[in-house]
């Protein structure tokens, strides 16, 4: 247990917290707002954040879409760069989020911007980042982590960054009642395995983390379960609870895996997979492989998360409820959108792993290629 925590963005959460724009950046400050795909025009948003950054000067820039591309958002960098432009504001969920912080760090850069996924170039400075969250899945509005993907050569990449982190974070659960439904399930399982990344491993000493991990688990499991009962409460505690799974706080002083990712990023890039059905396909045949050094930990979860008794079997039957669990979500965990050729995908996604240098995953180290051949087996029908 010996780690270093600060988390500077200050949040703005409630209903109508959009209006506290105004006072969060400085008028003399020139905004660049980005936004996705247009939603926010629809639903009330964009009119929202015009009217708080009234008297400011500011320009847009929209059309980020899922798994931001590097190609859309050098566009973005260019207008930082030839407008001079003092803040980034990112308006919507963590795809527009993690496409922010590329931009803020590449508007100071005057290298290529792929120098910063890909390790060459390390963030030493950033533009400063704002973030007014409308879909609430990867807590990109409050930490420092980011992923970005390269149209080209069909990659997705992270990076991670102090210098990115969001000054401010505005959420209002309010902005969640237009969503597509398929939307908040992704974000209900984005944040479940964000949690179980960093707590499901072996067991801990760190007593805070894990019962605060396991305390979001559950929260997450009980809004999974009264899905189709949305009401202000339920938005509002699926907008804090995938908010603090990845603040960083139940990740401090504890081992974490994040195997999951890695191999869910390459399905993503290689066949336009959602981020967070990724993971859903991938996570239960890894703890399958993983089983001997994740016994423990399952049953932990199995006891503490599910309210299982005790048995010889509950670390399998953990596994089943968490299979069950994104089935009652209507997510599934095996990959189909390979056109049938299981071994070519396989294949693919193998070589992208070793491509990009994920030959040693998980809290040990110990899923190599092999490893990961063998859950891949298991995890594409």
């Amino acid at each position: 247990m010996k780690f270093s925590y600060v988390n500077p963005t200050l949040i703005q959460f409630g209903q109508q917290q959009i209006a506290a724009l105004s006072d969060l950046i400085a008028k003399d400050q020139k905004v660049l707002v980005v936004y996705g795909g247009g939603s926010i025009k629809k639903n009330g948003v964009y009119d929202q954040v015009a009217a708080a950054l009234e008297g400011f000067d500011w320009v847009e820039f929209s059309g980020v879409g899922a798994n931001p591309t590097i190609e859309v958002l050098d566009q973005a960098v260019k207008i930082c760069k030839e407008q001079d432009i003092d803040f980034v504001l990112g308006v919507g969920g963590g795809s527009v989020i993690d496409g922010v912080k590329y931009i803020a760090a590449s508007a100071v850069y005057d290298g290529e911007g792929w120098d910063i996924p890909t390790g060459k170039h390390t963030i030493t400075s950033a533009l400063p980042i704002g973030a007014i969250l409308t879909l609430p899945a990867t807590g990109s509005e409050s930490n420092q982590n980011s992923v970005v993907s390269k149209e080209a050569t069909k990659q997705k990449l992270p990076f991670a960054s102090p210098e990115v982190l969001p000054k401010f974070a505005i959420m209002d659960p309010d902005v969640m009642k237009t969503l597509p439904q398929r939307q908040l399930v992704n974000g209900l399982v984005d944040a479940w395995v964000h949690t179980c990344e960093q707590y499901l491993t072996f067991p801990e000493t760190a007593l805070v983390q894990e019962g605060y991990a396991e305390a979001l688990l559950r929260t997450l499991k009980t809004l999974g379960d009264n899905f189709e009962n949305q009401d202000d409460a339920w938005r509002a505690n699926l907008m804090w609870a995938a908010n603090q799974a990845l603040n960083g706080l139940i990740g401090s002083g504890v081992s974490q895996d994040w195997a999951t990712h890695m191999i869910g990023h390459e399905l993503t890039a290689a066949y336009g997979v959602d981020h967070a059905r990724s993971l859903a396909i991938v996570q239960p045949s890894l703890l399958r492989n993983q089983f001997a050094v994740k016994k423990a930990k399952l049953e932990q979860m199995g006891k503490n998360v599910f309210g299982l008794e005790q048995s010889e079997d509950l670390a399998e039957k953990t596994i089943a409820a968490i299979e069950a669990f994104y089935h009652s979500l209507d997510v599934a965990t095996q990959l189909t959108e390979h056109g049938d050729d299981k071994a070519a995908a396989i294949d693919n996604i193998i070589g992208k792993l070793e491509a990009h240098g994920m030959v040693a995953l998980g809290e040990n180290q110990a899923i190599t290629l092999k490893e990961s051949r063998e859950i891949l087996e298991q995890a594409v029908a």
